[in-house]
């Protein structure tokens, strides 16, 4: 769909960007550099309010880091996330990608229905964007045009996956991870397998383990515990104290690390070890240290390198693209007629006042003129011409294209409207 020759589906209040970085050019490190916690998501919010930002939302998985906002300049965007990230404005310049109004619409709608993922259709991406957009309402910072926006891709995202099969067959980086483990690791049903980090990523891949490999041996370590012996209780594993973390790698054949924490909760210096050590870190920014390579015992894999799904799943899931492309056409499409009609509604409504007034001015004098004046007759008479005349201008604008700024200018100078064009 190619919007370059209408009007920018603009906010009221400025221009839409979708800013960011993502896995398919900014590699796991940089992509660490930009990540960004909730406490710093809460910051980015509050600075935002505070610098006079509309509407803005973020989102930071490990393979994107996004900002989704209504500003004057994308650098006031941009240079948030810097401030509250490790990245750098120059670095960013290098991986990232700007969009703006109906491009930065449709990427949203790419992002938020898994097309955009580095495993195609995969889902688990539209929670976390509807707990940015939550987020952002609570602290008043979605304006209704973002709003609107938020719950035309939440539809889209929940159309494909009920209408579609595009999201079959298990996805995400805890299946790409038991997959991997399945694939080089022999008798793995036998292996001692320790998970420390039991968050999301944690949780889902120790479901999987389990679904998958038949493993009874899987030990889970936390730093807070009792999450951990939640999880356990699930599943029916070991927990053990994070103090004893040391002894346990020096026994297990396999460590998947899923953390989230802001720096290497591994390193060489934990590794006491006399057998070989499969080490799988889940994590953006890395959670295990590149030098535990220095040990000869230990493999290790970031989730960048692992092995996203089997190709026959992508190919089936490729299959329903097209379905799912016109689903997202049709919804988008619903999106940017409201917020192209919404764009010159305060012309119109201006337009319409100032029509009601000269009719209301015509019929106060037609009634002291003459006597015999049906008042009643030129209510209505007066009503259906106002309301032609604002079909009409609204069907004009509808199709004005790359000219619709100039006619809303030349129809607010001729009938000196007064527009109010704030949220």
């Amino acid at each position: 769909m190619n919007h370059s020759n209408q009007i920018p589906h603009t906010p009221l209040d400025g221009t839409f960007y979708a800013i960011g970085l993502n896995y398919k050019k900014a590699d796991a490190e940089i992509r660490g550099h930009f990540s960004i916690s909730e406490t710093a998501q809460q910051h980015i919010l509050d600075a935002a309010k505070r610098e006079g930002i509309p509407s803005l939302s973020v989102i930071s998985t490990c393979n994107r880091t996004e900002m989704y906002g209504v500003a004057k300049h994308p650098f006031q965007l941009i240079k948030l996330l810097c401030e509250h990230t490790h990245g750098t404005v120059e670095e960013f310049e290098k991986v990232a990608y700007i969009h703006k109004n109906t491009a930065a619409v449709s990427h949203l709608f790419q992002v938020a229905t898994g097309l955009d993922s580095q495993i195609l259709g995969d889902f688990e991406i539209i929670s976390q964007l509807r707990n940015g957009f939550r987020r952002s309402k609570k602290m008043g910072m979605l304006n209704a045009y973002m709003e609107r926006l938020a719950n035309a891709v939440i539809q889209a995202s929940k159309r494909i996956k009920n209408e579609t099969d595009i999201s079959t067959g298990a996805t995400s980086v805890s299946f790409a991870a038991v997959q991997y483990i399945m694939a080089h690791v022999p008798y793995v049903s036998q292996k001692n397998i320790l998970l420390f980090g039991t968050g999301k990523i944690g949780r889902n891949t120790c479901e999987n383990l389990i679904k998958h490999t038949k493993n009874e041996h899987i030990t889970l370590i936390n730093r807070t515990k009792a999450t951990a012996e939640k999880v356990a209780g699930k599943f029916n594993l070991l927990v053990k104290d994070y103090a004893d973390i040391q002894s346990e790698i020096a026994q297990t054949d396999v460590l998947i690390v899923a953390t989230g924490a802001q720096q290497p909760t591994i390193s060489k210096e934990l590794l006491f070890l006399k057998k070989p050590l499969l080490v799988l870190d889940l994590s953006i920014p890395k959670n295990v240290s590149d030098d535990v390579r220095e040990n000869p015992f230990v493999t290790l894999v970031h989730l960048d390198e692992l092995s996203s799904v089997t190709n026959q799943t992508l190919e089936q899931r490729a299959e329903h693209l097209p379905m799912a492309k016109a689903i997202i056409a049709e919804v988008e499409e619903e999106f940017n007629n409201w917020a192209q009609h919404r764009h010159f509604v305060p012309t119109v409504k201006a337009l319409k006042a100032k029509l009601s007034e000269i009719k209301s001015g015509e019929i106060d004098y037609h009634r002291k003129k003459l006597t015999d004046f049906n008042e009643e007759q030129a209510e209505i008479l007066s009503d259906r011409i106002i309301h032609k005349i604002t079909t009409q201008v609204v069907n004009h604008l509808k199709q004005a294209n790359g000219s619709t700024e100039l006619h809303l200018e030349l129809l607010e100078k001729m009938f000196q409207l007064e527009t109010s064009k704030s949220e």
